[in-house]
């Protein structure tokens, strides 16, 4: 008796009687008097006494944590499968060998486990030498097709939901890309999936993408391995769930992409609302499905479709049908009587009236095809109605007959873009990879022909798989001579039969009762029962009313409800739908049905479907395959949600006990010998290989590689070999290649390396000639340039010499031109100013002489009006006037006669007429009189009043006026002054003068009037009050300056009398009120009536300056200030700049003392 202990794994027999029930795993947690307590693998404890203790048996190790292998498991059994399963699910690991053959678990979650890099991982691996995985059988495919030059395929088969469709877009991923061009023809084969899952998947109750058809995918190679094209055949679309769906199950799903997809502009042109509002759609009282987002499918099927080369009128066109589908759906029918024969009529609703716009159809021609059929009776048409349940009939069958053609349409419309056929040349065969992802095993509590074709599809594929893996296996050991004991294994040889091989099956008796007229379910339902009620395989039903009957499957029991069968698998439209469909204004509808003749008798969809699948094993069999086996672990699509009694079922219908048997005894690779040794012959020493005798050579490779077991055999033509047989040649096939791959390296490297190396050498000694001579070569021509370097530099040196003398002969030259050109300049200037100042004092004297003959004619008009009271008056004055006119006359023939710089009148007289209004003395002096106020004190001489009224305005001094402007201050002095002087008026006393003066005296009286300026202004105080001496002789100060300078000298003025003089004083001061200059103007333009011998006298005597100096020392009034300002201007030009700069800063101060 097995002692158990803590710890220990075990397997637990719970209910030995039940038909899926197998041992289950658990663990001992306790054991203690006789008994043990255990934990199965579903979280239950059960005790178990001695006496029970026959139920548990100790379990292998290989079955405690599990292998990647199921053949390597010690319990070899289906307990021992379905735990292995159980605990690689637990673990993510959904992917378990048997081995080549992949058995898939069904996640029902997301995992990281197809990423690119996982790609990477498997590609170029042989089974085995990584973990399980999808990627590993597509590698393999891929591999065996370019190594061994032979189509491969891949059979995907398991229940519904179970993971086939996935496995399918995962393997078509992983070829488009280790063919390594990632081409335009790759994407539009991925991207042929959503439309092809958007037109044949719905959401049933097993699976939310379940494939409602078959489908064949051929990938075409190139011999490079590149893939050039694609075919896709499909099989068996199921039109009836276009009209009926079962309780939570949808429709197909494009109508609710389509509703949910399109802008509400499209929709509106289609007249669509949601999907609860069509009846087609509501059938199953389901219109979402929580995995899927159906607006972002229906995005994506479009970009699908323009990658496939649909065009949007076409994608347009297929909405219009399938909206118009939707429409028809929501057409009822009501029940009518017409000459005592049962009719229907269409009820009056828009979605009729929709539909027909839609379809481009007449309305009443469809509406009649709906409710009346035509029958051909001795070559004339008789139509009869059809009450208001055929009526719905036919309009369903209408509706499936479009979508179906609809489908059929594109995939050949993908396979045009897809499909690039081969040329007939031998050479440019290509090899292909099928994918064969077809409908799992159905088995619904109501069943009807759709799950029949289904199910024959499945038993032909498991007899495929019986075929390859245990029959033609165990034929060719028996052919070959191995050692070898029968596996007893299931074979659905004999349900195939009765379903669809032998004469008179099922399929035949079904398809023969469909072309009677008269043929009813009923009918064929008798045959069948007649023919096959005997066998072991087909069930009759129970009684005479029963409608369904059964069939043992190699899954198991299915039974059909047989109402309906004859109806589904004519799958033909009446003629008066088709005339209405060839006469409809829609193209894509008539081209849809194009090539559809009526007339004739068409095959029924069960020969056609039969067809198809004799066409496809035949494919299959010319193929090398692989074999996937998706496994659902549960029917609620929940994750780690592990079913035992479900996955039982499903391996023990798949025949994986057998499978594992078979594949564990027997011999899965094998070779020919010529094939063996053409490829392992690397592994043999040179010596051994026998190239005669290639037999002997392959065992020879097997003993040194394999060792002399049994594990392997050789018989008559080939050598068999396990699984871990192969990968154990393969790796010591690439050791021993990756050794001589080396040593080849090893002497083609050393070969270039030498040869690199008598190059580089021949190089260097070359460059080594080159470098001598350019180094020869550069220091000639550096030496050559240093004597270049200096001739130039001697040659320099005389250039400069003579470059240097010339220059001192052209300075010397160029400033005797100036001096020329400036002399002559000066001279021209000295010219033009002479001019001037005639034409000024022509001017002058013009002005004159017009105020002289307004004012007389002022005088005569004013005489008039006195004429007679002042007559004597009047008398006078003419001979008055014409005295002065004579003096005038008199004195402007004198002075036109004179030279320009002439004196007529002594200076002192001209000082004393023109200050001769000033008082003789100063005062104040003698008494307390302050300062700046002592000339009140005296009595002021009476000066002679003027009204400036009287006199007429000149007109003429505009001009005048308007040309000294131009001549303003700032800019005389920016031009004259020297220093930093600038206009501006400084309250300082000045260093140097502000015009330039080569004589000392004149630099001291520029001072002197600069600092009585400043008093003038109030800028300097005055200095201290000195008393006046008796001897002190009282005049004016302009006749102290003019006796200072002039020394008492005075000159006559010759031919000139007095009264000329006082004429022009009169009219220079009448001039003086006129222009708005300012005195100081009238005072500069007398300035040049001196005589010359005092101006001679001005510029060279120092004893004068002297005295002026001594006159600016003391305190002086206002009025003398000006006085000696002025004075010091008519009598010294040179410091006129000083009385105008005072005139431009002070011209108020100046008015208000004059």
């Amino acid at each position: 008796m097995v002692v158990f202990r803590k710890g220990d794994h075990v397997w637990l027999d719970t209910q030995p009687n039940s038909e899926f029930n197998v041992p289950i795993g658990a663990v001992v947690k306790e054991s203690d008097s006789g008994r043990i307590l255990l934990e199965d693998d579903e979280g239950k404890e059960h005790w178990i006494t001695a006496r029970n203790m026959h139920m548990v048996h100790l379990m292998h190790p290989s079955s405690v944590q599990g292998v990647e292998d199921m053949i390597r498991l010690g319990d070899l059994h289906e307990a021992g499968m379905v735990h292995n399963l159980l605990i690689r699910h637990q673990e993510h690991k959904i992917y378990t060998y048997t081995g080549s053959i992949l058995v898939a678990v069904n996640p029902y979650q997301l995992l990281p486990l197809y990423t690119v890099d996982q790609i990477r991982l498997y590609c170029n691996k042989r089974i085995g030498e990584l973990p399980p995985h999808v990627f590993a059988i597509a590698d393999n495919c891929y591999f065996n097709m370019k190594r061994n030059k032979r189509d491969q395929c891949c059979v995907i088969s398991g229940e519904s939901g179970a993971g086939k469709t996935e496995s399918t877009k995962l393997i078509l991923q992983f070829l488009a890309a280790v063919s390594g061009q990632h081409s335009w023809i790759e994407q539009q084969i991925l991207e042929a999936n959503p439309i092809l899952e958007a037109f044949g998947n719905a959401k049933t109750i097993r699976n939310d993408n379940s494939s409602r058809f078959g489908k064949y995918i051929d990938i075409h190679f190139n011999q490079s391995g590149v893939i050039e094209g694609a075919r896709i055949e499909q099989f068996l679309l199921e039109k009836s769930r276009v009209c009926r769906q079962a309780p939570e199950e949808r429709n197909y799903h494009i109508f609710y992409c389509m509703l949910m997809g399109m802008n509400t502009e499209q929709k509106k042109m289609l007249n669509l609302g949601t999907a609860s509002e069509y009846t087609y759609l509501t059938m199953g009282n389901c219109t979402s499905c929580d995995s899927r987002n159906d607006a972002k499918d229906y995005a994506h099927i479009r970009s699908a479709m323009k990658i496939l080369m649909f065009s949007d009128s076409e994608h347009w066109d297929i909405s219009k049908l399938l909206a118009a589908i939707l429409h028809l759906g929501n057409v009822e029918f009501q029940a009518a009587v017409y000459d005592n024969l049962d009719c229907s009529d269409v009820i009056d609703s828009p979605h009729f009236s929709i539909a027909t716009k839609l379809l481009e159809v007449d309305s009443s021609e469809l509406q009649n095809s709906l409710t009346n059929l035509s029958i051909i009776v001795r070559g004339e048409s008789v139509s009869r109605p059809l009450n208001v349940a055929q009526a719905a009939n036919g309009k369903d069958a209408f509706v499936k007959g479009i979508y179906g053609r609809i489908f059929l349409w594109i995939v050949n419309k993908i396979n045009s873009a897809i499909f690039n056929p081969s040329s007939q040349k031998p050479k440019d065969r290509h090899q292909s990879i099928g994918l064969l992802d077809i409908f799992g095993f159905e088995n619904f509590s109501n069943n009807s022909f759709e799950q029949l074709c289904i199910n024959i599809a499945n038993e032909h594929l498991q007899q495929f798989f019986v075929h390859h893996v245990f029959k033609l296996e165990q034929e060719e050991y028996l052919a070959e001579h191995i050692a070898w004991n029968n596996i007893d294994f299931t074979d659905n040889h004999q349900a195939l039969e009765v379903i669809a091989l032998k004469p008179m099956n099922i399929i035949s008796l079904i398809d023969e009762e469909s072309r009677f007229p008269k043929g009813t379910d009923a009918t064929m339902l008798v045959k069948i029962n007649s023919l096959h009620g005997k066998s072991n395989v087909y069930i009759p039903p129970k009684s005479v009313h029963d409608t369904k009957f059964g069939i043992n499957h190699f899954a198991g029991v299915v039974f059909y409800e047989s109402k309906d069968f004859l109806e589904k698998n004519r799958d033909t439209l009446s003629a008066n739908v088709m005339q209405v469909v060839h006469s409809s204004k829609n193209k894509f509808l008539r081209e849809i049905f194009q090539g559809l003749d009526t007339t004739k008798r068409l095959s029924t969809l069960g020969g056609q479907f039969k067809q198809s699948l004799e066409k496809l094993m035949k494919i299959l069999e010319q193929c090398q395959p692989y074999f996937i086996r998706c496994i659902k672990p549960n029917d609620y699509k929940k994750p780690l949600l592990f079913d035992r009694e479900l996955c039982i079922k499903q391996l023990r219908y798949s025949g994986m006990m057998e499978t594992i048997q078979i594949r564990k005894a027997g011999y899965p690779i094998r070779y020919s010998f010529e094939e063996f040794f053409e490829r392992y012959r690397f592994l043999l020493p040179w010596s051994l290989r026998q190239k005669n005798d290639t037999r002997q050579s392959c065992i020879s490779i097997s003993q040194a590689v394999l060792g002399k077991d049994e594990s392997w055999q050789v018989g008559r033509t080939k050598i068999f070999l396990k699984d871990h047989h192969d990968t154990v040649l393969e790796l010591q096939l690439q050791n021993v290649l990756t050794d001589k791959v080396l040593l080849i390296q090893k002497v083609m490297r050393g070969l270039k390396d030498r040869s690199q190396f008598l190059k580089q050498r021949r190089s260097a000694v070359a460059i080594q000639s080159a470098w001598r001579g350019y180094c020869c070569r550069k220091e000639f021509r550096m030496a050559l340039l240093g004597f270049g370097r200096l001739q130039a530099l001697y040659r320099g040196r005389q250039l400069a010499q003579r470059y240097e003398a010339t220059r001192a002969r052209i300075v010397a030259f160029q400033a005797r031109c100036r001096g020329f050109l400036l002399r002559q300049s000066l001279a021209r200037q000295h010219r033009a100013a002479r001019v001037i100042q005639a034409h000024a004092r022509g001017m002058l004297a013009r002005h004159t002489f017009q105020r002289m003959k307004r004012e007389l004619q002022w005088l005569r008009q004013k005489g008039e009006k006195i004429r007679s009271p002042l007559s004597a008056i009047h008398a006078r004055g003419d001979q008055f006037l014409q005295q002065e006119e004579a003096e005038a006359r008199q004195g402007r023939n004198v002075l036109a006669n004179k030279p320009t710089n002439h004196d007529v009148i002594s200076d002192q007289e001209m000082v004393d007429k023109i200050f001769g209004f000033l008082p003789s003395m100063i005062g104040g002096q003698e008494g307390q009189a302050p300062l700046g106020f002592e000339d009140l004190e005296t009595k002021p001489n009476k000066l002679e009043e003027v009204d400036l009224d009287m006199v007429p305005m000149s007109v003429e001094l505009e001009e005048e006026a308007h040309g000294l402007e131009e001549y303003t201050f700032p800019k005389f002095a920016a031009t004259y002054f020297q220093g930093s002087s600038t206009h501006t008026h400084i309250r300082r006393q000045l260093r140097h003068p502000l015009l330039y003066h080569d004589d000392k005296d004149n630099v001291l009286a520029s001072l002197a009037v600069w600092v009585i300026i400043l008093r003038f202004m109030g800028d300097l105080p005055e200095p201290a009050m000195l008393a006046k001496s008796a001897t002190t002789k009282s005049s004016s100060v302009m006749t102290q300056i003019y006796d200072t300078l002039g020394r008492k000298n005075q000159v006559q003025l010759k031919n000139d009398s007095p009264n000329m003089v006082r004429q022009a004083d009169y009219r220079e001061g009448r001039k003086d009120n006129k222009i708005s200059k300012g005195i100081s103007s009238l005072k500069l333009k007398r300035s040049s009536k001196l005589t010359g011998k005092v101006t001679e006298q001005l510029r060279t005597g120092e004893e004068a300056f002297q005295e002026d100096i001594s006159i600016s020392q003391r305190p002086m009034s206002n009025l003398e200030k000006v006085h000696f300002i002025i004075g010091n201007a008519i009598l010294r030009p040179n410091e006129s700049s000083l009385l105008f700069l005072w005139s431009c800063c002070c011209p108020s101060s100046l008015t208000e003392d004059s």
